[in-house]
């Protein structure tokens, strides 16, 4: 074969080898740009909602543009961004209270769910904008409360009659559908509905099933769906979702290591490697140690200043984080290390696992084995109902 044959036969094997790019629902503009023509925008995003579109008005010197600079540049009228948990610019602790602004780049104001209100809009806010645009990086897990923040926004849409359209972003646990079905009984904050912890949903399909499932209410709702995605696809995130999950290794320790949020140990806040880490000044036999201090989305983390024992997964390969998905093998090796009983544990704990059995369990020494058979069930069942909202395989 001569080489120039060789070499074509070569290339167009590896372009069909090679998996696509995932393009997100950002970047099919032609999808959702008739939805907002001579309409009033409003958007609920923040530092994640960007994407590569070179050209596009708005993009910096490599492609990339945020969704508001590229609406705003293409002459829609955005009337108003809406901002969720972190604020607009994804840079405040959890949970914290976050005042509405003005953007400086486009000034189009900002309007924060997380001002210490109700969460919701003002009636007058709602009257604003005929259309909301969602796009948001979520990482696929019920206390990530981005998606709380779509569905009160949902909520609202409903009341007013203003149409939905979310632009939809891969899930990078998507691949995994586990833990505990949330008992409405521990519903908050950072638990709104009855999934599993890892509901191997995006954005999008969360959407279709909470108004499918009357977790939400019926409203006028288009989601414009990524492009070369499926559930098993491993999508690397281009962007920090939240202060607290720096690195692609975090987002996956987050299901496992979260849980630690309702008990005394820390998992890292006050240091530059959240969710990679756990400790406590009382483990033992610990070689690895750390003092959390304050830090950029950690004002005062918990167990600040004071040094902590622990364990250090910063060393383990991005495949296998990938799998560990949510286990309690880590809170269990600190609750039996430490011998505080149900001291070990706050409320907190229940309103993350979802259930109000696993503190019994834990407490009582059973295996993680036995604890997981305990939710297996459930989550069958949840499986089965999901199937009809999926829009990727």
């Amino acid at each position: 074969m001569k080489r120039s044959v060789f070499i074509l036969v070569f290339t167009i094997f590896a372009a069909f080898a090679a998996p696509a790019q995932v393009n997100v629902g950002m970047t099919d503009t032609a999808s959702y740009y008739p939805l907002l023509r001579g309409r009033r925008v409003a958007v609920l995003a923040n530092q994640t909602s960007v994407a590569e579109l070179p050209g596009a008005p708005g993009a910096d010197a490599s492609g990339r543009v945020h969704l508001v600079d590229l609406l705003h540049g293409e002459g829609f009228a955005v009337a108003a961004i809406f901002s969720p948990e972190h604020g607009f610019r994804g840079t405040a602790d959890a949970g914290e209270q976050v005042a509405s602004s003005v953007d400086a780049r486009t000034g189009i104001p900002i309007r924060s769910l997380y001002d210490g209100n109700a969460k919701r809009p003002s009636d007058e806010a709602m009257r604003s904008f005929d259309v909301l645009v969602v796009d948001m990086q979520d990482v696929g897990l019920r206390f990530y409360t981005y998606y709380i923040s779509m569905l009160r926004m949902m909520d609202a849409c409903a009341d007013f009659g203003r149409r939905v359209v979310v632009l939809d972003r891969p899930n990078p646990n998507g691949h995994l559908v586990d833990g505990p079905v949330l008992d409405m009984k521990y519903k908050s904050g950072v638990g709104a509905i009855p999934v599993p912890v890892l509901h191997g949903l995006t954005m999008g399909e969360i959407a279709r099933m909470a108004v499918g499932e009357g977790w939400a209410k019926p409203c006028d709702l288009t989601v414009v769906k990524c492009r070369n995605y499926t559930h098993a696809t491993e999508y690397l995130l281009p962007v920090a979702p939240s202060p607290n999950l720096p690195t692609q290794r975090a987002v996956y320790l987050y299901a496992a290591l979260c849980p630690f949020e309702g008990t005394v140990v820390s998992l890292g806040r006050g240091t530059d490697c959240p969710f990679e880490i756990y400790g406590h000044p009382d483990m033992t036999g610990r070689a690895f140690s750390f003092t959390p201090r304050p830090t950029a989305g950690a004002k005062h983390p918990p167990l600040e200043g004071r040094l902590c024992h622990g364990v250090d997964l910063r060393g383990m390969p991005l495949s296998e984080a990938r799998e560990v998905g949510f286990s309690l093998r880590y809170v269990i090796d600190a609750y039996r290390d430490l011998g505080l009983g149900d001291r070990f544990f706050t409320p907190m704990f229940e309103k993350l696992v979802g259930a109000g059995w696993v503190r019994g369990m834990i407490v009582a020494g059973a295996s993680e084995e036995a604890i997981r058979a305990r939710w297996v069930p459930d989550v069958e069942r949840y499986r089965e109902k999901r199937v009809q909202y999926l829009l990727y395989e």
